[in-house]
């Protein structure tokens, strides 16, 4: 029986668990004044998430640490001062499309991504560089001067690039990875949805470090599983030591109640038998019933029909002796043949599926490396990319995951877009309408590689043909031509912001500036450069579909019908004003030179409120 606390609530605990759920790389251990671990809160972690500049203070935990962690944080909580510009040209169905190919780094994209797809992201499924000291990895700068600040991402080296090789010599062969993961990781928990899972492939190299970072960034209680995919479909003779064909795929959660989806897999239902004509179908007699902690009540002996006397286990039946022969009267438990062992008796017509494995061994289903070879080449034969994925094993993950009708699957490592072709090819298996985000750093491709010579300027650009090829092939299989299935995505760059850098750098202005009327739009930038600025900082989602349309000669853009209405051209008139109004959509924005004056404007904000006032109104 329960007793009653009679103190008052332990408010300590109460406000650990907050910081628990809200921050859970802030959880660590400590002793308590009688030497016993218990949990506690990483203030300096807490205080680090907290400031916007590297915070010092370590103290003797238990943690995951290295060289340039906390610079890492500081990485992912910086904001930058940029954008995503549309390109039509090399896009696919741009106008109505809901899919979406992000070029340029994925740590910025994740950043811009941040307030659109918070929470909104269902299955993110990542394939990042293997810190094999041949790989190319990302390499992000922290340091930031005053003439730095919101201007460029900070992630370049001094020579403006982006990857460097992460050899042993470096001496950070394994900092420089982690602090690259690091921040990526904690973007990417932002946008996961709360029913959502991140999927990772790794190697044996930062396995256990990349585990150990995961626990502090998802909680240790959101790990699922790290299963082993056998990779390779036959083992390598000149291995100098062991053969290593395998890839570990770790599973982390965001919630701990996600449970992956049950699987129907024939060849693991062959112990189903029905060798005595049981009506109720074939059938497995599992394993002796025992209780899983020990009970006095639950140690007794059965007697069997043949006169055998079966003993208890160890920590006793599950059941008590009343119910447990209720259950034999009834046939659920049964004697074996010989009378020396009972089992209790399910039904395959019960089985409404079965757990997944953690050893994805079979080939037929996950696929493996050499296949995904060929999945690649029957695309672009051109045998420009050397280490895809399979399609298989990104489908059975989607399968997994449980990712459902329009649900959106995000991959910020894209290489050649094997998850977008996946995604694709399940939707059109399905009829489900699943969305994908590709992001991919357009990595220069070399003048003396095979890509390079079949045209591929870019890593980026290979992913973006093979998902034009591989959606034309889904459309002519399934007969559908370019109606009724969305094979296409809308192609967005990361660029500097549409704004002029005065409206970052104030410090910066110069008297001319301010005077008269200025633009504060850069002159190279289009309205749908514009709009999708405007998309990110409002926070709408950047595959909405978007239409061009004239009203009193001025030229708008409506997204998801009258969701949002944008007009950046000059010289607005309270004819159009009234006209636009007249439509009552949800939001409006205009570009501050819009007006020609505070009175322009005044008026414009007083239409709105007579015709349409459920609008909200705003200028860029």
């Amino acid at each position: 029986m329960n007793k009653l606390k009679m103190h008052t609530p332990d408010l300590t605990k109460e406000n650990i668990a907050t910081l628990v759920e809200l921050f859970p790389d802030c959880v660590t251990e400590s002793r308590d004044e009688a030497g016993k671990l218990k949990q506690a809160i990483d203030f300096d972690q807490l205080r680090q998430l907290l400031s916007d500049h590297v915070v010092e203070g370590p103290q003797e935990r238990y943690h995951l640490n290295w060289p340039g962690k906390r610079e890492a944080l500081l990485a992912a909580n910086t904001p930058i001062a940029k954008t995503l510009r549309p390109c039509r040209d090399e896009s696919v169905d741009f106008a109505t499309t809901r899919n979406l190919f992000i070029e340029g780094d994925n740590l910025d994209a994740l950043k811009l991504l941040q307030e659109t797809y918070l929470n909104a992201v269902k299955l993110v499924y990542i394939d990042p560089p293997y810190n094999t000291g041949r790989d190319f990895i990302y390499r992000d700068r922290f340091a930031q001067s005053d003439d730095e600040y919101l201007y460029d991402s900070h992630q370049r080296d001094e020579n403006g690039h982006t990857l460097v090789a992460n050899p042993n010599s470096s001496g950070r062969f394994h900092s420089t990875w982690l602090s690259m993961m690091y921040s990526r990781l904690r973007l990417a928990r932002n946008v996961l949805a709360d029913d959502g899972a991140i999927v990772i492939s790794i190697d044996d190299g930062e396995h256990a470090n990349l585990k150990r970072m995961c626990d502090e960034i998802f909680g240790d209680a959101n790990f699922i599983v790290s299963a082993v995919w056998r990779s390779r479909d036959n083992s390598s003779n000149d291995a100098q030591r062991f053969s290593n064909d395998h890839n570990h795929i770790i599973i982390y959660s965001k919630s701990p109640t996600w449970t992956p989806a049950r699987i129907n897999d024939d060849s693991k239902r062959s112990h189903f038998k029905n060798p005595d004509n049981d009506p109720d179908g074939p059938y497995f007699d599992g394993n002796p019933l025992n209780s899983p902690h020990y009970r006095e009540n639950l140690v007794y002996d059965l007697e069997s029909p043949q006169g055998n006397v079966i003993k208890p286990p160890k920590n006793g039946w599950r059941w008590s002796k009343s119910v447990l022969l209720s259950k034999i009267e009834s046939g659920e438990i049964r004697f074996t043949p010989d009378g020396t062992a009972i089992r209790r008796r399910t039904y395959l017509k019960d089985m409404e599926g079965l757990p997944p494995s953690s050893l994805w061994t079979d080939l037929d289903v996950t696929g493996h490396n050499r296949q995904a070879k060929y999945e690649l080449l029957k695309l672009l034969p051109e045998d420009i990319f050397d280490t895809p994925k399979p399609v298989r094993l990104l489908k059975y993950i989607i399968q997994l995951a449980s990712v459902g009708d329009s649900d959106i699957v995000l991959d910020f490592f894209a290489g050649s877009a094997t998850t977008a072709d996946a995604v694709l090819q399940q939707n059109a298996e399905d009829g489900k309408r699943r969305r994908y985000i590709m992001v991919q750093l357009p990595e220069q491709c070399g003048d003396d590689t095979d890509a390079s010579k079949a045209g591929f300027r870019t890593i980026a650009d290979i992913a973006k043909e093979r998902m034009r090829r591989a959606g034309a092939a889904i459309a002519e299989q399934l007969g559908l031509g370019r109606s009724g299935f969305d094979v296409g995505f809308r192609v967005l760059k990361i660029g500097s912001s549409n704004l002029k850098d005065v409206y970052y750098r104030p410090d910066e202005a110069k008297p001319e500036l301010l005077g008269g009327h200025v633009d504060n739009i850069k002159e190279d930038r289009t309205d749908e450069d514009l709009l999708f600025q405007v998309l990110l900082d409002w926070g709408v989602d950047l595959s909405l579909p978007i239409k061009n349309e004239k009203i009193a000669g001025k030229n708008v853009l409506f997204v998801d019908q009258n969701a949002l209405a944008a007009c950046f051209e000059t010289g607005i008139d309270e004819a159009f004003v009234k006209e636009l109004a007249g439509r009552k959509p949800l939001r409006v924005v205009f570009r501050d030179t819009s007006y020609g004056g505070d009175d322009v404007k005044i008026n414009v904000e007083q239409i709105f409120k007579q015709l349409s006032p459920g609008t909200e109104v705003k200028t860029l």
